[in-house]
């Protein structure tokens, strides 16, 4: 789970915009016109043991089904909590990074997306200290935040999520041309 913050975790101050699904696409194009695609890996953090938490991998695995091949995370392989740093090492230097992952926000911010040109903080709003991830990102707000973070991510809508991820991937597929159905 990632949380919003001010910080990028290095140090520096990350802005990340609120959108809505309609704003992906434009987001991943954006990104293209910076780094080829062929440069791009996308890092789908998460696990399907926790509903709100799948995010990630399910969004990796739709990826993989547009023929998106260079991504970290899916159902069969989730990049979760374990192996995150075991996972980031096979990531050459030389590519960018789209990191994924599933947050808690606000009840105005659930089902909406922060845009970032910055890394992520995996796990923080479960106390995790993982390292920051990507050069650029996507929290997902899956669910909201409360006193009990791990039973909002058990109790987040499975539906909502489903939606979300598949929202992401499709925006990257369209903005890399690999549109298809997939359905």
């Amino acid at each position: 789970m990632t949380t919003y913050r001010d910080t990028d975790g290095q140090g520096g101050i990350a802005v990340r915009e609120k959108v809505g699904g309609e704003r992906l696409e434009g987001f991943f194009r954006d990104i293209l016109t910076h780094h080829p695609a062929d440069s791009i890996v996308f890092v789908c953090i998460g696990t399907d043991r926790s509903t709100g938490d799948a995010l990630g991998p399910l969004t990796g695995s739709r990826l993989r089904e547009y023929g998106i091949s260079s991504v970290i995370g899916t159902l069969p392989e989730p990049c979760d909590a374990d192996n995150l740093k075991q996972k980031l090492l096979s990531v050459p230097e030389d590519k960018t990074v789209i990191a994924i992952d599933a947050c808690l926000g606000s009840e105005h911010s659930v089902g909406s997306y922060l845009i970032s040109s910055s890394p992520l903080l995996p796990a923080e709003s479960v106390g995790g200290k993982l390292p920051a991830v990507g050069d650029y990102s996507i929290a997902a707000v899956v669910n909201r935040n409360g006193p009990r973070p791990y039973q909002a991510l058990q109790v987040t809508s499975l539906y909502r999520v489903m939606k979300m991820a598949d929202e992401i991937a499709a925006a990257a597929a369209a903005a890399f041309k690999r549109i298809r159905d997939i359905t």
